[in-house]
């Protein structure tokens, strides 16, 4: 039996799915569409696949996701990712919160940030502005109406643009969202083990 990763961890664990993924060799012409599979394709994960049971959500989900997530302009990459680590936190999703820790740390060729994250949790403290982002991201995916004009202002006052708030808003929401749907059809286990 797997053992399920219950504490956040740097290292991506496996995601193993409860409902059966679609079987790409067997994905219909539609699900091949909403999966944008390509000839030179690499690996579609689990959670994809499993989500190409609803082909029209899909279709509109993998856009959406895109765009907020690497869409050029606005907050950067880097910040994107403390927004959706700061939601992850907030909703226990394990593996979301050790790829959002993964990426920022790629992205910033730093990992002190996402290791003080997880080390001090809720409660650590950050640079001015990593500060107002995950503080404003965290009230958010707590209870919406939690972030409040107070942590907008400290946004603003850290230097982020009217963009780069509404860039936030959506990184953070996207995965109050996305934490939820992985919850539901799966879980986090440790690489390599069986069920």
């Amino acid at each position: 039996m797997s053992e399920i990763i219950h504490k956040f961890t740097k290292r991506v664990p496996e995601w193993r799915p409860r409902v059966k993924p679609v079987v790409l060799e067997e994905a219909t012409a539609d699900q091949l569409e909403a999966l944008q599979v390509t000839p030179s394709n690499t690996r579609v994960s689990d959670y994809v696949l499993v989500l190409a049971h609803d082909v029209e959500t899909l279709k509109v989900r993998s856009p959406l996701f895109n765009a907020i997530m690497y869409d050029k302009g606005g907050l950067s990459r880097a910040e994107r990712e403390i927004g959706a680590l700061a939601a992850s936190v907030v909703n226990r999703c394990i593996y979301c919160a050790a790829v959002h820790a993964s990426r920022h740390a790629q992205l910033t060729k730093d990992d002190s940030v996402t290791d003080l994250l997880f080390s001090a949790g809720e409660s650590a403290e950050l640079g001015p502005r990593d500060q107002a982002i995950f503080d404003f991201a965290r009230e958010l995916a707590k209870t919406p109406s939690g972030a409040s004009a107070s942590h907008v202002q400290a946004l603003r006052e850290a230097g982020l643009t009217e963009l780069e708030i509404l860039d936030l808003v959506l990184s953070s929401s996207l995965f109050g969202w996305a934490n939820r749907l992985m919850h539901v059809l799966g879980d986090p286990v440790r690489r390599g083990e069986t069920a």
